[in-house]
């Protein structure tokens, strides 16, 4: 694992900002009389139909489909898009505390309106479902190092300066450089497979990128860091895509939001392309990349 907890949290503070949306306010109805439907048969009217994965929750307004965060609660705490269709007398496994009711790792197929999922066909398990979902999410390298390995590997040069004190100070120095980016520990060089043994200052590579010159930010955070370390370009500053996630945090049906590595991340309940062309034609292509938490069905034909 390259990086760690701790790196995680640094990246946090370095590269970018995850932001949740709150949880969505819509309106909409939840019964339906049990259905003896094939659910992996399609019939041919399912163009519009839309895959959602996530936790069913019913804390007493109606079920609704949680498709982003869920809090690690009892009873868990979630919302999303009311559920038209859901029979809780028909789903064995779920569970109930305190006047709320779920059922966790559902897949639903329906129809969305902007406001209430409807379901098309009955729900089914993750273990029973074969069908379209969302992509795993791939780091693409997200806590490797881009610099060639220098001669000799990477190691430090001053042992004096390669201290947990260190660390902590070149993370502060890094976010004062003028054009930061971004900050993260790449822990491939540490091979030990202790988890506590990781964060170890000598056996990581702290990895920094700027817009602008990368000599002069590299010579400003040696007077304070020994270590490894690795110093890149970048495209943004960490202002500019803090300045463009708080811009789309407002967007609709908004679920989850990141920024970092010249990008911003947006999860929204459901986007048909036109989300992403508008982001496009606002920001640059590519800047926002967003991604839609239902996906249609007819993927899996595709």
């Amino acid at each position: 694992m390259l990086a760690s907890l701790l790196s995680l949290a640094v990246l946090a503070a370095g590269c970018g900002e995850a932001t949740t949306a709150p949880r969505p306010s819509t309106d909409g109805t939840g019964t339906r009389a049990p259905s003896t439907a094939d659910p992996s048969a399609d019939p041919p009217n399912d163009a519009n139909w839309l895959v959602g994965v996530g936790t069913v929750l019913d804390d007493g307004d109606g079920p609704e489909l949680c498709l982003g965060g869920v809090a690690d609660s009892l009873p868990p705490q979630c919302g999303g898009p009311k559920v038209a269709g859901w029979d809780w007398s028909t789903v064995e496994d779920k569970q109930s505390r305190s006047g709320t009711i779920w059922a966790d790792g559902y897949v639903l197929t329906g129809t969305f309106d902007g406001d209430v999922f409807t379901l098309a066909k009955p729900p089914v398990t993750l273990e029973e479902y074969d069908g379209p979902r969302q992509a795993e999410p791939d780091d693409g390298g997200m806590f490797s190092t881009p610099c060639p390995e220098p001669a000799g590997g990477w190691r430090p040069v001053d042992l004096a300066r390669t201290t947990q004190t260190s660390l902590d100070q070149v993370a502060v120095e890094a976010n004062r450089l003028d054009g930061f980016a971004d900050l993260w520990w790449d822990q491939s060089i540490n091979d030990s497979g202790n988890e506590f043994a990781m964060n170890d200052p000598q056996k990581l590579i702290v990895n920094v990128r700027v817009v602008g010159d990368t000599k002069a930010a590299e010579t400003a955070l040696r007077q304070v860091w020994g270590g490894a370390l690795c110093v890149t370009q970048a495209q943004r500053t960490r202002a500019e895509l803090s300045k463009i996630q708080r811009e789309v945090n407002d967007t609709p049906g908004m679920l989850f939001s990141d920024a970092g590595r010249d990008v911003v991340d947006v999860q929204v309940i459901h986007d048909d392309g036109s989300l992403q062309r508008r982001m496009d034609e606002e920001y640059g292509p590519g800047v926002v990349r967003v991604e839609s938490a239902l996906v249609p069905l007819r993927q899996r034909a595709d």
